[in-house]
């Protein structure tokens, strides 16, 4: 009866949590003028297979269907928007496409992180501009910001600055060099310097320059910050950052920092980099994005570009519970209790009429006695108790569960007017 390793359960406080994220994404993208889809769980292994080869089948589910094809679960939402996208050659442009949903990895589970977890992503495709950069991460911010987050900062940099930077400092533009330098660069955050230039040395890269490469990734701050520290003259792409900064300024996003730290997957990214995090946690990474043109062109689509974020569900809620902000999500239920077995009749319809009233409206089902009915009441704002004395009178017993008071009311009136009565509307 046990779940295979690195797979779970999502009870219903889980769930909640997640629907919570859910609602806030979707109203936003939706502001934002995204079109909300569900690109399909399971893709040809081919496909997945486009941009980051035959590597990726050790960190995804793959297997044969019973057609012998090779097939795979998806392990993000991009791979699948960006084929979908690729395939509509007369897809008005720029296409704004959102996602919400579980994914599948075959990682090591961490903290915060199963097999199968749950990820919300927003992508643009067109020709490539600062603009659409600017509001994948203006979108990002509001997002946090509506599930009420605190000291959230998003770190940028541009991968080709950083590639010059390699260049420069190695005399080279060899592919293979800049790729190794990259994954040195993406090790800082995780492991200690020390570890890193040891690994490199063996390598045969010079301690020197690696240090170099390493201080350079230390650099964060704002646009005037780092140019008081750096000669930024010789980066390519710093001209970029700056239009970028500008346009958030215009849109009123201000927890935004340069951070040449920043480089995400090596696949993937071809421009603008970004990641968010809780500066006040330890979690790591809330959400990532950039730019990845290079994806769009491995599916044939030389005419256009790509930019886009994916956030974690769970990484989030655990940050919201961090932040002591999980919502109370079952505060505004309705329990009807019955005193004893001839009360159950009229407490069941009282039930039904509720919910035909759109309330949400718990009642025992087991016929036990009215204290063990209280269990159900907990997660209630009120809770209606049918009493034979006070039947016969043709009244109910009306408790509010938040402040305790309690009184009786005519059953007619709490038919005929139940929305009114219960007051639901108010926190």
């Amino acid at each position: 009866m046990e779940l295979p390793r690195g797979m779970k359960d999502f009870e219903g406080a889980e769930n909640a949590n997640i629907e919570h994220i859910r609602y806030h994404f979707k109203q936003l993208s939706n502001l934002y003028g995204f079109s909300f889809m569900d690109p399909s769980p399971i893709e040809l292994l081919s496909t997945l297979e486009t941009k980051s080869g035959p590597g990726i089948r050790d960190e995804i589910y793959y297997f044969k269907d019973k057609g012998d094809r090779e097939v795979a679960l998806r392990f993000d939402f991009t791979m699948g928007l960006t084929r979908y996208a690729a395939s509509q050659k007369s897809m008005k442009l720029p296409a704004k496409l959102s996602s919400f949903g579980g994914v599948f990895r075959y990682d090591e589970p961490q903290k915060g992180r199963y097999r199968y977890f749950h990820q919300w992503d927003i992508e643009v495709y067109g020709k490539p501009s600062i603009e659409s950069e600017a509001e994948i991460i203006e979108l990002t911010s509001r997002l946090f910001d509506s599930l009420l987050l605190k000291g959230i900062t998003i770190d940028i940099n541009h991968r080709s600055l950083v590639e010059s930077y390699i260049n420069k400092i190695f005399n080279s533009k060899d592919p293979e060099l800049v790729a190794d330098i990259l994954r040195a660069v993406d090790k800082i955050a995780k492991k200690q310097k020390d570890e890193i230039l040891k690994e490199f040395q063996a390598k045969g890269y010079e301690t020197e320059k690696m240090e170099k490469i390493l201080e350079f990734s230390q650099i964060k701050g704002t646009i005037s910050e780092v140019e008081k520290t750096f000669d930024t003259k010789q980066l390519e792409s710093w001209d970029d950052l700056k239009q970028l900064f500008d346009s958030l300024e215009n849109r009123g996003v201000s927890n935004v920092r340069i951070n040449f730290g920043i480089v995400r997957g090596l696949d993937y990214y071809s421009g603008t980099v970004f990641e968010v995090f809780d500066k006040n946690s330890t979690l790591g990474a809330l959400a990532g994005g950039g730019r990845y043109d290079t994806l769009t062109k491995a599916f044939g689509r030389e005419d256009i570009g790509a930019t886009g974020v994916a956030g974690g569900v769970e990484r989030i809620i655990l940050t919201m519970q961090e932040q002591k902000i999980i919502p109370e999500v079952l505060q505004k239920r309705v329990a009807v209790m019955y005193v004893n077995d001839e009360m159950q009749k009229v407490a069941h319809s009282i039930a039904s009429l509720l919910r035909l009233n759109n309330i949400p409206t718990d009642i025992d089902l087991a016929g036990r006695n009215l204290k063990k009915q209280m269990d159900i009441a907990n997660n209630a704002k009120f809770s209606i108790i049918v009493g034979p004395d006070e039947l016969e009178e043709g009244n109910v017993v009306l408790k509010d569960m938040v402040n305790g008071t309690e009184g009786t009311i005519p059953l007619e009136t709490l038919t005929d007017d139940p929305k009114s009565i219960l007051n639901l509307e108010k926190p």
